[in-house]
């Protein structure tokens, strides 16, 4: 499998344009491609986190820096005031928000045992992110990621990632999405990320159903993108031309790099 990172950044990409001015709950209504759709946070810092495990770098230092080269990303209040308030990275602020999940797929796709997987996703979250739920919701995004890069089906996945850590979510898709609201928890957006994955029929309808919550649609999209990547194995290749037009350098090289060594692994 190649652009493994990708199935995240065409996530944030397709869902940016309907975070807040085209919100939408029309799933016929949603387009994956915009002529002014861009990358967000979601994508830099999952790429920071990338870059710091596939090098054993700091990985607070490795966030702080990437994502103040690339400022103008929409990063969340206290997530700035960490980032551009200090002349480096300060102590981690007990979040519990998304972006610890938003950021994490890296762990999924480059993990070779549940243990490593929990322990990377781990480590991308204690920067910032080092309440329980936000440690959560990092952790449970991963290993969904993980258990279908390994080949489990989703009832493995529902059981072992949805029911294990979020055993409260009982309600399937068509249940909660008419009365669905924004919010930037793990809480309100791990799980149904997980629920727009596990009743996706590809990835494509799976990135559909995200947005079509009318929530915080390019961080549910790029979480539940590279979930399903990892099961489905198959993207459009104009949705990965798209995404990769618009990345910068670095980010097609710290994808590249992730590829090859998932390759091998």
């Amino acid at each position: 499998m190649k652009n493994l990172l990708i199935s995240v950044a065409i996530g944030d990409i397709a869902g940016m344009p309907y975070e807040f001015h085209h919100r939408t709950k029309n799933y016929d209504d949603v387009k994956l491609i915009w002529p002014d759709g861009t990358y967000t946070d979601d994508t830099v810092c999952t790429f920071a986190c990338a870059e710091a495990l596939l090098n054993n770098l700091d990985m607070a230092q490795n966030i702080w820096s990437r994502c103040r080269k690339d400022p103008y990303r929409g990063y969340g209040g206290r997530f700035s005031h960490w980032l551009f308030f200090n002349d480096g990275p300060t102590e981690a602020y007990n979040s519990y928000g998304n972006g610890s999940a938003m950021r994490v797929a890296a762990a999924g796709f480059l993990a070779k045992t549940e243990q490593e997987c929990i322990d990377m996703a781990t480590r991308t979250a204690m920067p910032t992110h080092n309440h329980p739920e936000g440690i959560k919701g990092a952790v449970a995004t991963a290993l969904a990621i993980f258990h279908a890069m390994q080949g489990k089906d989703k009832d493995f996945i529902r059981k072992n990632v949805l029911e294990k850590y979020y055993p409260e979510w009982k309600r399937s898709y068509h249940e909660f999405q008419p009365d669905f609201f924004f919010d930037e928890t793990c809480m309100l957006t791990v799980p149904p990320a997980l629920v727009c994955f596990l009743e996706s029929k590809d990835y494509i309808d799976c990135l559909k159903l995200a947005i079509a919550l009318g929530g915080d649609s390019d961080t549910l999209a790029a979480i539940a993108g590279p979930m399903a990547y990892a099961f489905y194995r198959e993207i459009p290749q104009p949705l990965i031309d798209n995404a990769r037009k618009l990345l910068p350098k670095w980010m097609l090289e710290v994808s590249d790099q992730l590829d090859t060594l998932v390759a091998t692994k």
